[in-house]
């Protein structure tokens, strides 16, 4: 029961920690403050999701309208009210959070992200190719790891489908949200994928001396 407990309140505090940094990235939102660095290019992956999420925000602002109009008790309403804009809230937070940390490229390497929740660092040194190809996915979880006798594989999925694949050069250790994982490849989604694979390429060879090949 012990360890139980211990990783509910890790799994409450990693939440929390996250909904503050929503709130957060929704700042930067409202800013046009995307989280990019100097000297890095950033390669967005929420536009096939951004219709569903604006049209669950919609939906859930509506019905916050109507809770407050239907429901006839004072104390009740006002709970529902609370809960209602704070749904709102969240899930403008994630929308925000999304859009604001997209994939960076830079001298050094890949950062591979999705939200506040994930953010991958790959150095050049271990990438032997970048591809594109478009793979769907049967779950449409965000972060996915696949293990066969090739390997542990890496999906950072976005709308259940993934169309860039990154060759390592050997394993390398990740640091996820589920822990820490020693992985060989890595698939990822980008709204440009050929723009990202052709950017990745050109700096290959700076830190490799060689050419990947084509997609």
């Amino acid at each position: 029961m012990t360890g139980t407990g211990t990783r509910a309140g890790s799994i409450a505090r990693r939440l929390a920690v996250a909904e503050f940094r929503q709130y957060g990235a929704l700042r930067r939102w409202l800013l046009r403050r995307p989280d990019i660095p100097a000297g890095a290019t950033g390669f967005s992956y929420v536009g096939i999701v951004l219709p569903v999420l604006w049209a669950f925000i919609v939906v859930s602002a509506l019905e916050v309208v109507i809770v407050h109009i239907v429901v006839p008790w004072p104390t009740v309403r006002l709970v529902l009210d609370v809960l209602g804009v704070w749904g709102v809230l969240w899930m403008l937070g994630l929308t925000a959070s999304l859009t604001v940390t997209p994939h960076l490229l830079d001298d050094e390497g890949l950062r591979i992200r999705n939200g506040v929740m994930t953010d991958v660092p790959v150095p050049w040194e271990a990438v032997t190719a970048v591809a594109v190809r478009q793979r769907a996915r049967e779950r449409s979880r965000a972060v996915q790891v696949d293990r066969d006798g090739d390997g542990v594989v890496l999906n950072v999925v976005a709308g259940g489908q993934t169309n860039v694949d990154i060759t390592l050069r050997h394993p390398l250790e990740v640091e996820l949200s589920s822990g820490s994982e020693r992985i060989t490849a890595i698939r990822l989604h980008a709204d440009d994928p050929r723009g990202l694979v052709a950017a990745a390429r050109a700096c290959l060879p700076r830190s490799q001396g060689a050419t990947p090949p084509p997609a």
